[in-house]
């Protein structure tokens, strides 16, 4: 299937072309402007099997013509899902550990696993008290996970998951990320964020003199390469960035953003976002300020709830509310 403009001379304006064929999406995307077909190159796009544009493609909307797109494109190649065990498993998050290893927060078994995402099974897991929330790595050899008003670190070594200390605070931790090796979490009630240090110890506090609305569900979190965090609100649908202070820096929404959930970065101006609603996932760009729909129910998307990334592999790894199943995209 061929999508092609061959008018001497065009004017379009911002819009969409959405091409399925065997759950392959075409998306391109054009800001308005005026141009020669000399000047566009001929554009097309391609969804025959086996071609280059044989994946999903997103052009950034600020560009000019889609030759012209290069550091803006993210391409989405679909991979062979991730089945855990039916019934045994509520996913809650996900971490990257390790190429091919993941650690789930699983609410049914009341634990944290490690998962071989080869093999599709649970090589090790530590059992805990409450219900694991949300689940980041501190280093390469540290995750820590939510649990109530704790904050329970867990050893990775040798494929193998050992409990280590625990961290107290005052309220019931909801968001979890790490940012420069100190976990930043968020709390469920008077909503509010703080970076503790490993001892437990409060280095910054979100200053909400004047901001006692900014947040009213603030559930998943994410930290960029840069440090940034970005903080997504369930209720209030929108995305803020902080800095490693809590600084606010931006705050985003969008019509497209209904049951704000998991958050992750690909890059410093490429965030991925679930919008649990209405069963999509949007692509964030903080530089010009806009949010696009990457994937949706056509691509399997259904309650998409937790997601992260593996930047070694270039793989984005989705879980949806209440299943067993982790899917799996190649970035490139």
């Amino acid at each position: 299937m061929y999508v092609t403009f061959d008018t001497a001379s065009i004017q379009l304006k911002m819009y969409n072309i959405i091409i399925n064929q065997n759950n392959v999406f075409v998306n391109i995307v054009f800001s308005s402007f005026s141009a020669t077909m000399d000047q566009v190159g001929g554009a097309k796009a391609s969804t025959q099997p086996g071609s280059t544009q044989d994946i999903f493609c997103h052009l950034c909307p600020n560009v000019r013509a889609a030759a012209h797109c290069v550091d803006c494109r993210i391409y989405l190649k679909r991979q062979p899902d991730i089945q855990l065990p039916r019934g045994e498993c509520r996913i809650y998050d996900l971490a990257v550990v390790s190429p091919d290893m993941l650690l789930v927060s699983n609410r049914n078994q009341l634990c944290v696993q490690l998962l071989d995402c080869l093999k599709g099974e649970v090589v090790s897991e530590v059992k805990l008290q409450d219900y694991p929330y949300r689940i980041c790595l501190t280093d390469r050899n540290t995750a820590a996970v939510t649990v109530g008003k704790k904050i329970q670190m867990i050893k990775v070594k040798n494929n193998t998951l050992t409990k280590d200390r625990e961290l107290t605070v005052s309220k019931d931790v909801f968001g979890l990320t790490s940012s420069r090796n100190s976990p930043v979490v968020s709390y469920q009630s008077s909503p509010w964020l703080e970076v503790i240090s490993m001892d437990g110890k409060v280095l910054h506090q979100f200053d909400k003199s004047g901001k006692s609305q900014h947040f009213t569900y603030p559930d998943f979190m994410c930290t960029t390469p840069g440090g940034s965090v970005f903080i997504s609100d369930h209720v209030t649908d929108t995305i803020t960035k902080v800095d490693a202070q809590l600084n606010v820096l931006q705050t985003f929404t969008s019509p497209l953003l209904d049951g704000s959930s998991g958050i992750t970065a690909v890059t410093e101006d490429k965030i991925l976002v679930c919008s649990s609603n209405i069963h999509i996932i949007l692509l964030l760009q903080p530089s010009t300020n806009t949010m696009s729909t990457l994937l949706g129910e056509d691509d399997g998307i259904k309650q998409p709830y937790s997601l992260t990334y593996c930047p070694d592999q270039k793989k984005v790894y989705i879980a949806s509310y209440c299943t067993e199943t982790i899917k799996v995209y190649q970035v490139s």
